[in-house]
């Protein structure tokens, strides 16, 4: 079996690990775009064309299942993506964890990239499943940058500036960004590590979606347990700053020869 994620940088690698977890036989796909990063600012149809050149690349090596594991992405070119390669190879979108962490009727923060932060589609997400639930959309300007280059002092400004407009209380904190879940434990403890506060980040319900995903044929065989890093489309290795992260670091170790089509 073989499974691609795609993201402008490392914000897949949360998604991944999970997977590896999940089925330590899976050749994985790592597609990215450090020629083109970050994808944040760009418009729409920018950051939708990124997207599908990155899709186009995975496809390429016959993925069982492609997981757009970047929220930008998912919001902007999941049905471009869709379109072209479906329904041969399904595509996975990721979608931030505001229905479960409505579900104890809040309060429920939920931090975000700017761009992200009170657009239609999180609004939606909100009156979707959190309709009676106290919530709180939190900026978070930086944070995935910073995350992305593993920049220790910027991600902890970041996340104390994110802690500051987050209200105390708060008893779900919504991770809205995949670079997130990378620095999820610096968060918490930048929060004081509150009684009964319970983060929701999205990797793991995206794994599973992805392996209920795939061919009942796919997910009989068996993988080598490979990773496959595409750059811009390039074959090469994992960008520097994944292996600051125990994932990043976890998808190296259990890595055997690059897998091929």
């Amino acid at each position: 079996m073989k499974i691609a994620l795609l993201d402008s940088g490392i914000g897949l690698l949360a998604a991944a690990a999970a997977l590896r977890a999940l089925r330590p036989d899976a050749d994985l796909v790592l597609t990215c775009d450090p020629d083109g990063m970050p994808w944040g600012p760009r418009t729409p149809a920018d950051v939708t064309r990124h997207a599908l050149a990155c899709a186009r690349a995975a496809a390429a090596h016959r993925p069982d299942a492609l997981v757009v594991a970047c929220n930008t992405a998912s919001v902007h070119a999941l049905d471009a993506i869709r379109a072209e390669l479906e329904p041969g190879i399904p595509v996975i979108g990721t979608v931030p964890a505001v229905k479960p962490a409505a579900a104890g009727g809040g309060p429920v923060a939920i931090w975000a990239t700017p761009a992200t932060t009170g657009s239609a589609y999180q609004r939606g997400l909100i009156q979707e499943f959190a309709a009676g639930a106290e919530v709180v959309e939190v900026p978070c300007p930086g944070m995935a940058d910073a995350v992305e280059r593993a920049d220790e002092q910027a991600i902890t400004e970041t996340v104390a500036a994110a802690c500051a407009r987050t209200p105390a209380g708060v008893r779900a904190l919504v991770l809205g960004c995949t670079h997130y879940e990378l620095v999820r434990d610096r968060i918490r403890a930048a929060l004081g590590d509150p009684e009964g506060l319970t983060l929701h980040g999205s990797a793991q319900a995206v794994a599973v979606q992805a392996l209920r995903r795939v061919a009942p044929e796919a997910v009989a065989r068996q993988g080598g347990g490979s990773l496959l890093v595409l750059r811009s489309g390039r074959v090469g290795e994992q960008l520097p700053a994944a292996l600051a992260y125990p994932e990043g670091r976890l998808l190296d170790a259990l890595a055997t020869a690059p897998a091929r089509p």
